[in-house]
């Protein structure tokens, strides 16, 4: 089996949400190693000196306990264009180290900067982001992600975004999208026109 791994915001040596990668990391223990005990991220990785200003990547890798800690510079990709990409096969439930099925698909993306996954005519993920769209009135979020992100459980949590099932065909009726994931929190991801999203 693969290992896992939280990707978590550094911000000004703070470690950012936590809450969400101690849930999702203790659920992802539990139900692939069968581990009861709660694991706190905050008493485990240790911020070295000289990292307390700016963005960073922390990067805790594990299986049934956490194994490596890991920080790196934090910079984000430019994503203008997206391709749709259908794959009904694809699966991702717990954050892996072993990417390969998505940078299998990733592959595809001819131009575009990256990839939006399709599996059974829904909307899931992009390569490495969960997704948001914007109809007009408010944020939304495909009902149907690959992964369950920790920024996503987040905006969910605190009512910033909703979710609900959408479609291909759906995506006409949003105007413009936004990544989202534990590097790229809620407004500091460029928005996409909702054109530049294609076949």
């Amino acid at each position: 089996m693969s290992l896992l791994v939280e990707t978590i915001r550094l911000l000004d040596g703070v470690l950012q949400n936590l809450e969400f990668h101690n849930s999702r990391m203790n659920q992802s223990r539990k139900e692939l190693f069968n581990q009861h005990d709660i694991v706190d991220l905050e008493k485990y990785v240790k911020i070295p000196a000289g990292i307390h200003r700016g963005i960073y990547k922390c990067r805790v890798v594990y299986s049934s306990q956490p194994e490596e800690v890991s920080f790196e510079t934090y910079e984000p990709r430019t994503i203008g264009t997206l391709r749709l990409i259908e794959n009904n096969t694809i699966n991702y439930p717990y954050k892996y180290t072993d990417r390969q099925a998505l940078n299998d698909l990733f592959a595809y993306r001819g131009n575009c900067d990256d990839i939006l996954i399709i599996r059974n005519g829904h909307v899931t993920d992009t390569s490495y982001s969960n997704i948001i769209f914007f109809d007009g009135t408010q944020w939304i979020t495909p009902s149907t992600p690959l992964l369950h992100g920790t920024m996503r459980s987040c905006l969910l949590k605190n009512k910033i975004i909703t979710e609900r099932e959408i479609a291909v065909s759906d995506l006409t009726k949003f105007s413009k999208a936004r990544l989202i994931n534990a590097m790229l929190p809620f407004g500091t991801g460029k928005d996409i026109d909702i054109k530049n999203i294609s076949f």
